[in-house]
């Protein structure tokens, strides 16, 4: 597993030093480079997408477990970095790199990164970078059903907002997407000395393990009604989605879409005529 003075050796011969524009913190910590790996329990032999591989560090674990990686680097220098490092070690069989961005515009993930997954179970784990890490999440677990865990290091605040309970500040759309798709298992606070360059923000660690039940069927329809409903999330039902909308038993109008389960924000959906409708 590289040392940080092997990353700092490496970015040096290339004349280059992490971006912060592009999010490049690595993760140093060792251990928790191995619990990354140990939580999301992956199969032998099985698929892996890691986005952000920055050097390899975590790149190189994965492959030395037996594992394949697809993984996709937004960074030239750094793909031909990490593009080395699997070939000397005798990996690259069983490593494929996507150079570019992660994610097409409308912020669904990239055609040739599925189309290199195809449609093969998988999981996602990786270091995300930040600016990266929430629509990502939110596109595999919306319409890439065959990603079956996602084992992640992103802002801690994003995993609270992922775990939220109603009738918290850190409750809405984003919680009620992921919870209703996965079980959310936060894993470990990451403190800034745990990556170099440290960043200006606390990190965590979690898992999102796929539900085998979805909550719903049309995870892309809740999606929609969410960001309805939590664009005007200090106003009542009754004011967002009108006066005579229908509403499931227990729920009245004059209630605010903060204080509903995903269960409730799913049943509110379905009653709603466009819902019906399509």
């Amino acid at each position: 597993m590289q040392t940080l003075a092997q990353i700092k050796a490496m970015l040096a011969e290339r004349g280059v030093r992490p971006r912060h524009a592009l999010g490049q913190n690595f993760l140093i910590d060792h251990n928790l480079l191995k619990r990354l790996i140990d939580d999301a329990a992956p199969p032998p032999h099985s698929l892996v997408l890691e986005v952000g591989p920055g050097t390899g560090t975590l790149t190189e674990t994965l492959l030395a477990r037996g594992l394949r990686v697809i993984a996709c680097e937004l960074d030239p220098t750094l793909a031909d970095v990490v593009t080395q490092r699997v070939t000397e070690l005798g990996f690259a069989e069983r490593f494929r790199l996507i150079r570019g961005d992660c994610l097409d515009p409308g912020k669904r993930v990239s055609r040739e990164l599925i189309s290199a997954i195809g449609d093969e179970p998988f999981s996602l784990i990786a270091n995300l970078p930040y600016a990266a890490a929430t629509p990502l999440m939110i596109a595999l677990l919306i319409d890439h059903p065959h990603c079956r865990t996602l084992a992640v290091t992103i802002q801690r605040e994003v995993i609270d907002r992922l775990a939220a309970k109603p009738n918290t500040k850190d409750y809405g759309a984003l919680s009620i997407i992921a919870q209703s798709l996965a079980t959310i298992t936060p894993l470990a606070k990451l403190p800034p000395e745990c990556f170099w360059p440290r960043p200006e923000v606390t990190s965590g660690m979690v898992l999102l393990t796929r539900r085998p039940d979805p909550l719903t069927r049309q995870p892309r329809e809740l999606a929609a009604f969410c960001h309805t409903l939590f664009s005007k999330r200090r106003k009542q039902l009754g004011a967002i989605l009108g006066r005579t909308a229908p509403l499931p038993d227990g729920i009245d109008p004059a209630q605010r879409p903060e204080s509903l389960t995903p269960q409730q924000i799913i049943a509110t959906m379905d009653l709603q005529p466009s819902s019906a409708d399509e």
